[in-house]
C-alpha cells in the first residue's frame, strides 16, 4: 500500500501568510520557507511583525476563511484518495488550517500549535522536530512505501526520506538547488508522475 504525502499551502491551497500580508498590507509577511527556507528564522520575524502591528489571530483567521482552495486542488485531492491513503503535512498550524480542510473534505492533517494569548500569537509549537521527515519515516516504519510531493525548501526532507518525491509547482531557485526531484507544473502532470510512480 502506497501512502501520499502533500505539503499544503502551495500545493493544494495559497500561502496563508502571503493572504494576510495581501489584507492587512504588512509586506514582511509575504516571504515564506521559498524566501527564508529555516522555519525558525521565518517564523520569528513573523512573530515579530505581528507584535508590531499588533495582529490578532482572530484577524488572520478571518483572511483564512475566505480562501478556498487552489484551482483543480479538491478534484485532485478527490482523485488521489481513491489510489492512496493521503496525509497533509504542513509547516503551517491547526489554528489557521482548519477551515480549508473542511474545503478539502478533511484529511489528515499533521502540522504544530500556536501559542496564543488574549487573541494575539505569542509563540509556536512543533509537533516534532524535522517534522515532515519524521512523519515519512514513521510510515515507512510500517511498511508503507511514500510517495510526497512539495513545493519549497521546507519539503526537502520529505521529499529525501520518501521512496518518490516530486516538486510541484516549485520555483527555479528550488528545482535548480534539488536537481535530483521530479518536478512538474499542474495537477494532470503530477497525476500522471504519481501513476507512473505507483506502477514501479
Amino acid at each position: 500500500m502506497n501512502v501520499l504525502c502533500l505539503d499544503l499551502e502551495g500545493v493544494l491551497v495559497p500561502e496563508i501568510w502571503q493572504a494576510v500580508a495581501s489584507d492587512t498590507g504588512i509586506a514582511a509577511l509575504n516571504k515564506t520557507t521559498r524566501d527564508i527556507p529555516i522555519y525558525d528564522d521565518l517564523m520569528r520575524m513573523r512573530l515579530q511583525e505581528l507584535a508590531r502591528h499588533d495582529l490578532a489571530l482572530s484577524t488572520i483567521q478571518s483572511v483564512i476563511a475566505g480562501l478556498q482552495p487552489l484551482p483543480g486542488a479538491a478534484a485532485f485531492l478527490a482523485w488521489a484518495r481513491q489510489r492512496f491513503q493521503v496525509a497533509v503535512l504542513s509547516d503551517t498550524f491547526y489554528d489557521f488550517a482548519m477551515p480549508l480542510m473542511a474545503k478539502l473534505d478533511h484529511p489528515l492533517l499533521l502540522c504544530h500549535r500556536l501559542v496564543v494569548e488574549n487573541d494575539r500569537i505569542t509563540g509556536y509549537r512543533l509537533r516534532q522536530e524535522d517534522p515532515k521527515r519524521q512523519a515519512v519515516r514513521a510510515f515507512q516504519a510500517m511498511n508503507y512505501r511514500v510517495l510526497a510531493a512539495g513545493d519549497s525548501f521546507n519539503d526537502v526532507a520529505m521529499l529525501d526520506q520518501a521512496n518518490v518525491g516530486i516538486f510541484f509547482n516549485a520555483p527555479p531557485a528550488v528545482r535548480e538547488q534539488h536537481p535530483a526531484f521530479e518536478a512538474v507544473g499542474s495537477y494532470a502532470e503530477l497525476q500522471a508522475a504519481l501513476t507512473q510512480s505507483e506502477a514501479e
